[in-house]
């Protein structure tokens, strides 16, 4: 969606007036229309709270003019980008523009720019395959024009594009169907999405990886046609040398389960189990697209988990990068199988001095915490608060879980250094545990399991039924306020 600012109010399809809780007569006070206005807002009791829509058509100069009354709440930053949002879901196939009026309220710059990037983000969706929409049902809402906005405001909507961007990679990855983005393809969309943004790039095939060792990542990959990949994304803004975080994302383009087999209902929605990978392409892109000031570098492990004749077993045991075995327990454990092998590769090949993983990692997580926060898991307290005020200045919440000797005794197998699964209880924490085995001391180290907010079932603040691209925007404000000076 095309966002501008302006001085003055342009033709659109609708005006779009915001007015505060309990602030109704300040917003439409000398307005043409008021009284139409006021009798819209009494018919839909309209108060002013943040995403409320009341709508009328005001005559004026002979014309019928289409005029929105939003609410905004309090005014807070969540408030607007809830505003923002509501904006785009009521005009998204039924306008082609509108004009944003901010003259009788006082918005902060950031909150203007949360609001621009609800607006935009709102707007995104994937038709690719739907051959028979009808007209009435295709987006049109394709520019907002926000007039009288603060000092400050088109910065910080220009650093929310980056992140727009970042977000729109993101939720077309998890939203594309498995037999169109797999390792191969992933790689391909990635690097054809990021080309000329100045990332250096590195994918490892099957054959470097096995030369490397990467046993565990090449385990769950051998059960599928698809052969696996590693992708890297490495951003320097700060200049040459190693990158101070990795960004670390689990990439099952698609899991049955392996021999494990997943129940047959439901196992569609297996294609978002790429969505820890999904987060960090997004985010890279959007770090990159706005020239962070931060040495980053995102990795990802690639693969299929499929159950054919080639498939890993319960009771095999593989040898990971690190040198530690794995007793596999559970072929639908697999994502830690992933991550632990990318771990250990960007350690051994970058040495940064954080690391960060996300995964939707386990069914446990979505038992916990439902669909309103992801878990994070920490060998640092620091870093664990960090990413907890990330999350609360994004809007991609978080909740702390524990880690401990106790945890981490339960994945101790009696044939190898450890086993892929513990028992049934705190079954995200023990997947945790089991990554932490390859982080390297003196390494900061956060694990995000975000199994329940990849995909949802309703629409959001900024998106749609669907993918959300969580994470993105988490990310990019984690290193916006812990890595850029």
């Amino acid at each position: 969606m095309k966002i501008e600012f302006a001085a003055t109010l342009p033709v659109a399809d609708a005006l779009v007036i915001p007015v505060q809780k309990n602030g109704l007569d300040t917003a439409i006070g000398g307005r043409s229309g008021q009284e139409v206005l006021a009798a819209a807002a009494a018919a839909a009791r309209f108060e002013g709270e943040a995403g409320a829509i009341a709508e009328a058509f005001v005559g004026a100069d002979g014309a019928v003019n289409r005029v929105l009354l939003l609410g905004i709440g309090d005014g807070s930053e969540t408030d607007w980008e809830r505003a923002g949002g509501a904006v785009t879901a009521r005009l998204l196939t039924n306008a082609i523009s509108a004009a944003i009026d901010l003259s009788a309220v006082q918005p902060s710059p950031a909150a203007v720019g949360r609001f621009a990037a609800a607006l935009a983000q709102r707007a995104w969706r994937i038709d690719t395959y739907r051959t028979k929409l009808p007209e009435k049902q295709k987006p049109t809402f394709a520019e907002a024009t926000i007039v009288g906005a603060p000092d400050g405001a088109e910065a910080a909507w220009q650093h929310n594009f980056a992140v727009t961007g970042g977000l729109d990679l993101t939720r077309t990855l998890v939203a594309e169907p498995p037999n169109v983005v797999y390792p191969e393809t992933f790689v391909e969309r990635v690097l054809a999405s990021v080309d000329g943004l100045g990332l250096e790039v590195t994918v490892l095939g099957p054959d470097e990886m096995r030369e490397l060792g990467m046993g565990a990542l090449l385990g769950v990959a051998q059960g599928s046609a698809r052969e696996g990949r590693l992708l890297a994304l490495k951003w320097s803004g700060k200049g040459a040398g190693d990158p101070d975080l990795a960004l670390v994302g689990k990439g099952v383009t698609f899991d049955t389960g392996g021999i494990s087999l997943k129940p047959g209902p439901g196992m569609e929605d297996m294609k978002w189990d790429m969505g820890g990978a999904g987060a960090v392409v997004g985010a890279m892109k959007a770090l990159a697209s706005r020239k962070a000031k931060a040495n980053v570098i995102g990795v990802c492990g690639l693969v299929e988990n499929m159950p054919d004749g080639n498939a890993i077993r319960p009771g095999d045991i593989l040898t990971s990068m690190s040198g530690q075995t794995i007793e596999v327990l559970n072929t639908d454990a697999e994502g830690r199988l992933v991550l632990c092998d990318c771990v250990t590769w960007v350690q051994r090949t970058h040495h940064p001095k954080a690391i960060v993983d996300l995964a939707t990692l386990t069914g446990a997580m979505i038992i916990s915490l439902g669909n309103e926060h992801a878990g994070v898991f920490a060998n640092d307290d620091a870093l664990a608060d960090q990413l907890l005020a990330a999350g609360r200045a994004s809007g991609d919440l978080l909740w702390r879980f524990p880690m401990t000797d106790a945890y981490n005794k339960l994945i101790d197998s009696p044939i190898a250094d450890m086993k892929n699964v513990g028992p049934r209880g705190a079954g995200s924490i023990t997947a945790a545990q089991f990554i932490g085995r390859f982080v390297e001391n003196g390494v900061k180290w956060a694990h995000l399991d975000i199994a329940g907010m990849v995909w949802a079932d309703k629409a959001g603040n900024t998106y749609d039924k669907g993918a959300t691209g969580f994470g993105v925007r988490l990310l990019d404000r984690f290193v916006a306020d812990n890595y850029e000076g």
